[in-house]
């Protein structure tokens, strides 16, 4: 019983080791061939030994690969393979003037439906209407700013 608990579990660590390092399948060969070892050795033992393997087997096997893909991207090999994902830090998409425009007014270069240009403080902006459309040449105030997304209302012109 010893020989097949210790062929067990050095399937499972060079399963782990084979997602870990690459070797072109090599580890996670012996690894197969390591558990598939423990599971005759358990057979000889008895039936319901070999049974046991048989399903501890089934649960360790799925257990090992979904540890070995959690510890993937902290592995030397990991980090050059996995991409590092954006942050809730990482501002590099966002535009450090866009917060300037906060409660700022311009005029719209195009029909917003809902989304469309302005001309605020001199500058040309991607806008963002709540919805409603606003036509050409209206005058819009930025009421929010998140990200790179900026939301304009209309403002209704001041009579002469």
């Amino acid at each position: 019983m010893m020989l097949a608990t210790l062929l067990l579990v050095l399937g499972l660590v060079l399963i782990v080791g084979e997602l870990l390092f690459p070797t072109v399948g090599a580890l996670g060969v012996g690894g197969a061939l390591s558990i598939i070892g423990s599971i005759v050795a358990a057979f000889q033992e008895g039936t319901q030994a070999g049974i046991g393997f048989l399903i501890a087997t089934a649960l360790l096997v799925p257990a090992a690969i979904v540890l070995g893909m959690k510890l993937l991207p902290h592995s030397p090999f990991g980090k050059h393979l996995v991409a590092r994902g954006a942050t809730f830090t990482d501002a590099a998409a966002v535009d450090p003037r866009a917060r300037e425009l906060a409660g700022k007014e311009g005029v719209t270069e195009n029909l917003l439906r809902p989304i469309g240009t302005a001309t605020i403080d001199g500058r040309r902006v991607d806008v963002q209407s709540r919805g409603e459309p606003i036509e050409a040449g209206a005058r819009v105030r930025v009421i929010e700013i998140e990200g790179n997304r900026v939301v304009v209302v209309q403002v209704p012109n001041p009579k002469s």
